[in-house]
């Protein structure tokens, strides 16, 4: 029998089958075109509805204030709305998607990968808003082009090939 760190016996085994997830990793390009994809639809697709539906309903609900923030397109408070709006989307979109869709988003669904947890076990709802949330850490971009970006370190997921 395997005890602590003893080599096992010849014949033996560490893990049974059933304990071991094999996978395969997703490769950085694919990675690249699911951020890619997934932020040229969340700006021209998401951002577009979203940003619409919310200024009707502040020119429906509040007149007055949305004349006066957006009387000036180039104010600060038009640039925050859109920022904070940005946020938003990102965080939905992420979140949502891979919860309901099982670890996929449009990206990922197009590039054949998915995200799970390190151990193979599909996201639950906490894991995927913690990625989105980790996501919005300044410069976390570019923790990807070292190979395992931070919102899949922090929250112990990976991006694996599924097809």
């Amino acid at each position: 029998m395997q005890t602590g760190y003893d080599t096992p016996e010849p014949g033996e085994h560490l893990f049974s089958e059933s304990d071991v997830f094999r996978y395969q990793d997703a490769s950085s390009g694919q990675r690249f075109l699911n951020f890619l994809i997934d932020n040229l639809f969340m700006t021209y697709g998401l951002g577009y509805i979203t940003g619409n539906l919310v200024g009707y309903l502040f020119a429906s609900f509040f007149p007055g204030f949305a004349a006066s923030l957006f009387s000036n397109p180039e104010s600060i408070d038009v640039l925050l709305f859109g920022v904070i709006l940005a946020y938003f989307n990102y965080i939905v979109y992420y979140t949502f998607c891979e919860k309901l869709f099982r670890g996929y988003t449009l990206g990922k669904v197009i590039t054949g990968t998915r995200a799970v947890r390190i151990n193979g076990e599909e996201l639950s709802f906490k894991d995927t808003l913690l990625r989105s949330l980790s996501r919005i850490v300044p410069f976390e971009v570019f923790s990807g082009l070292g190979g395992y970006p931070w919102h899949d370190q922090w929250t112990k997921t990976m991006v694996i090939k599924s097809r």
